[in-house]
C-alpha cells in the first residue's frame, strides 16, 4: 500500500518560501515609496464679471491640466498670459480652436511636455457653467495626490466653450491659442496637506463681436490646509 501521508518537511519548506517571497515583495514596494512624499492638489474654477452678463450660459469643458516645471521661477517659465479682463481687439492669430496639448496625454498620471511641464488628464471631462460661478462661487473640477514640490503655474486644458447669449442667440467664444489658459501663480504641493488652486477666468468681448476666454490674474487664489488639523489654519497666496 502506498503511503499518502503528507510530507511535513516539504510543506514547511514551501510555506517558508511563500512567506519569505511575500516579505521580499513587500519590502520592494516600500522601498519604491521611500522619498516620494505626496500632498493633495484640488483644482477649482471661478468667474470674474468681465462680459459674463451678456450670457445666459457659458459652459466650458476642461479635459485636464498642466503643472509648470517643478522648481522653475515664475518669471523664467516659458510663455504665460498676464492679460487682465480689459477687453481690447486682439489679433485673430491669438486664437485657436483650443489649447495646445502635450504629447501622449494620460488619464492616470503625468506626462512630460517638451517644455518640462507635466500633464494630468481627467478620467472624465469636467464641465462648468461660468454664469453660475460668479460672486465668489467656485466649482471643484479635480482632486488628486501628487508629489510634493514648488510649481510656477497651473494651466487648464479647455477643449471647448459653448455660450448662449441672453437674447437666446449662440455666442462665438474663442479659446486662447498663442497664450493658453495659463495661471501664473507660484504654489506648492506640501506633504500631508491640501493645496486648493482656484483658477479665475472670464469671457471678454472683442472688437469683432466675438468673445475670448481669458485668465484673470488678479483673481487667482491658492490656499493650504494641513491634513488632520481640526483647527484648519489656512494660509492664502494670490489676490482674492
Amino acid at each position: 500500500m502506498t503511503d499518502h501521508a503528507p510530507d511535513l518537511d516539504a510543506l514547511d519548506r514551501r510555506t517558508y518560501l511563500r512567506a519569505t517571497g511575500a516579505a521580499a515583495l513587500g519590502a520592494a514596494g516600500l522601498a519604491g515609496c521611500v522619498g516620494r512624499a505626496t500632498g493633495t492638489l484640488a483644482t477649482q474654477v471661478t468667474d470674474q464679471p468681465a462680459d459674463i452678463a451678456d450670457f445666459e450660459s457659458l459652459v466650458v469643458t476642461v479635459d485636464g491640466f498642466w503643472l509648470g516645471p517643478e522648481g522653475v521661477e515664475p518669471e523664467d517659465a516659458d510663455g504665460g498670459d498676464e492679460t487682465d479682463t480689459d477687453g481690447g481687439s486682439d489679433d485673430e492669430n491669438d486664437t485657436a480652436g483650443g489649447n495646445e496639448t502635450a504629447d501622449g496625454n494620460e488619464t492616470d498620471g503625468g506626462e512630460d511636455g517638451p517644455d518640462g511641464r507635466e500633464y494630468f488628464g481627467f478620467d472624465e471631462s469636467q464641465e462648468a457653467d461660468l454664469v453660475e460661478l460668479q460672486n465668489g462661487e467656485t466649482q471643484l473640477i479635480d482632486e488628486r495626490e501628487l508629489q510634493t514640490g514648488e510649481y510656477p503655474y497651473l494651466q487648464l486644458d479647455v477643449s471647448s466653450a459653448d455660450g448662449t447669449l441672453t437674447d437666446g442667440s449662440d455666442a462665438t467664444v474663442d479659446l486662447p491659442g498663442n497664450a493658453p489658459l495659463k495661471f501664473n501663480e507660484q504654489f506648492e504641493i506640501r506633504e500631508n496637506a491640501r493645496t486648493t488652486f482656484t483658477a479665475d477666468f472670464a469671457p471678454v468681448l472683442r472688437g469683432n463681436g466675438r468673445y475670448l476666454l481669458r485668465p484673470v490674474p488678479s483673481g487667482i487664489e491658492v490656499t493650504y490646509e494641513e491634513s488632520g488639523d481640526a483647527g484648519g489654519e489656512n494660509s492664502t497666496e494670490g489676490d482674492s
